[in-house]
């Protein structure tokens, strides 16, 4: 459920028109629900109230610091993978106590950072890692808290790329070394280990992988408390998915429906990382035609955003779907692909499309944009990144600025040898 809705043939965000919200800010730009982003948070988080949790949202799905801000009011925390998220997420006042850290990369100077900050805990991905937190928490004279991320090998059924719990993933330690590590950090002096993480992908669209996955941490629980190790904590990541087309996945209280009674008994912490499922659906890219071409074979329909604004579809031929801003009759749906400026052949944001017939100043609507936007935007072309836009309440609110060609260069520097 979403906030983009057709009033009097012109769709709207809320009650504000899209139509204006382009005149008064341009296009292309973000364009974001607050009333969507509040209710999708509330109802996720209401659907595990029956058990002891935390919902850290996963930053990398949208890193607005006002959006951060509006999850942080709401009670939620933040799945960070690099310092820069940290800085952000407490820019936005999201409390150190509800951060965890992720990421198979960590930097010295970032653990250090975290450390300082005194987040919740880190989500370790290797032996090497371990050492290396269990170092700078020594050279500080601290301990660090950690997770030890647990590979399950359970195929998620979504796009290779956004598969992270399969033997071959980069991502956490596999089962059969899990003991083993659990014993390593155990007798690191400056290492307390307080849970257990697994994520095993994104745009899950059925709840059986989540389930086959939490048995298998859930076994491991119950060993390593056997043995004696505290575990505090069982993190289960994110993962959940969102229509986009015509998927039909679970809704939240679904899946904890499933999930609750597993963990029940644990006397554990539930810790969860929805990204998408929260911001998702609140959000969508507007852009407006320049041009339309016809070609030999194909029809193109040309807009003024690009693949450096939204790379979803380049990169994984994702389908989101395009409405008109304006309802307007002309004739039959033609098929179309809707490309961008950017020198790529690429650059599209749909491709074999049928929808109605465009018009150079039309503006159309790419829905289901609030995940994976903005946070995965480039200067590509130096092409300057596009403003976001939050609406409430009948208000614009622009929270981040369209960036000028100034902003392009800014920090480059001609040394002095080519003055």
């Amino acid at each position: 459920m979403h906030d983009f809705q057709y009033r009097d043939g012109e769709l709207h965000c809320e009650r504000v028109a899209l139509s204006r919200i382009a005149k008064e800010v341009g296009t292309p730009c973000y364009v974001y629900s607050h009333t969507t982003l509040v209710r999708h948070y509330r109802v996720f988080d209401g659907a595990f109230q029956s058990i002891p949790h935390i919902v850290a949202f996963a930053m990398k799905a949208n890193s607005n610091v006002a959006i951060l801000r509006l999850m942080a009011r709401e009670g939620s925390g933040a799945d960070i993978v690099s310092g820069g998220e940290l800085y952000r997420a407490l820019r936005a006042g999201i409390p150190p106590s509800k951060i965890v850290f992720a990421g198979v990369g960590k930097s010295w100077e970032e653990i250090r950072y975290a450390l300082e900050t005194d987040i919740l805990m880190f989500n370790v991905e290797s032996s090497d890692e371990l050492r290396a937190i269990d170092d700078v928490a020594a050279e500080m004279g601290r301990r660090a808290r950690v997770a030890l991320r647990i590979n399950p090998d359970i195929d998620p059924q979504t796009h290779p790329y956004i598969s992270t719990g399969l033997k071959k993933s980069k991502f956490g330690i596999s089962a059969a070394r899990a003991l083993d590590e659990f014993k390593l950090a155990s007798s690191l002096q400056h290492t307390e280990v307080v849970g257990v993480h697994k994520h095993i992908g994104s745009q899950l669209t059925e709840v059986a992988p989540f389930v086959d996955a939490l048995k298998k941490v859930v076994a491991l629980v119950e060993t390593l408390k056997g043995h004696g190790t505290d575990i505090r904590y069982i993190n289960i990541g994110g993962g959940l998915g969102i229509t986009y087309s015509d998927e039909t996945p679970p809704l939240p209280k679904e899946l904890a429906e499933a999930l609750s009674p597993l963990i029940r008994d644990l006397k554990c912490v539930l810790i969860m990382e929805p990204g998408r499922v929260i911001a998702g659906n609140a959000g969508i890219l507007m852009t407006r035609v320049l041009y339309t071409k016809e070609a030999e074979a194909k029809h193109f329909v040309i807009v003024d955003a690009a693949m450096n604004d939204l790379i979803r579809p380049s990169l994984y031929n994702a389908y989101h779907d395009i409405l008109p801003v304006r309802e307007v009759q002309r004739g039959n749906p033609v098929t179309v692909d809707v490309v961008g400026p950017v020198c790529e052949s690429g650059d599209f944001l749909a491709k074999d499309r049928t929808m109605p017939e465009a018009k150079p100043g039309d503006l159309l609507a790419v829905m289901s944009a609030g995940a994976y936007g903005f946070t995965m935007a480039s200067n590509y072309n130096s092409r300057p990144r596009v403003p976001e836009v939050l609406i409430r309440e009948g208000e614009i609110h622009v929270i981040r600025r369209r960036e000028t060609y100034d902003d392009l260069v800014r920090g480059e520097a001609i040394p002095e040898f080519l003055r």
